[in-house]
C-alpha cells in the first residue's frame, strides 16, 4: 500500500481477484499496518474505511506511485502471476483495477 493524500492508501490488483469482487459488495474495511507476511506491527492499531476499485488514471497514479516505492519486487510479482497464470490456465490481468482506502477513523 502506498499513500496518496491525508488518510487515503491505495494498491492494485486483478479486476477478476477476489479482493475486487469482495469489494464490490462490501466497501467496508480494516487495514493495520503489517509485516510481509501480513502480521500485525507492534504497536499499532486497525483502521476502518472504505474502499473503491477504480480504473483509469486513478489506478495509473497508483501503479506508478508502488513501482516508484517498491521497483524491482513489482516485476516478480508479475512474474509469478504469469507463471500461476500458466499453471492454471487461466489468463487474469495483472493490475488492471487499483484500490482507493479511505480512511474514516
Amino acid at each position: 500500500m502506498i499513500a496518496l493524500e491525508v488518510r487515503k492508501i491505495g494498491f492494485y490488483t486483478s479486476s477478476t481477484s477476489g479482493k475486487a469482487k469482495r469489494l464490490k459488495n462490501n466497501p467496508n474495511v480494516v487495514v493495520q499496518p503489517s509485516d510481509g507476511r501480513g502480521r500485525p506491527k507492534p504497536d499499532t492499531r486497525a483502521l476502518h474505511g472504505t474502499a473503491a476499485v477504480v480504473a483509469g488514471p486513478e489506478r495509473d497514479l497508483i501503479y506508478h506511485k508502488v513501482v516508484a516505492k517498491y521497483g524491482f519486487k513489482t516485476k516478480g510479482t508479475r512474474f509469478l502471476a504469469k507463471v500461476g497464470a500458466f499453471v492454471k490456465r487461466k489468463k487474469q490481468p495483472y493490475a488492471d483495477r487499483g484500490v482507493v482506502v479511505t480512511l474514516t477513523e
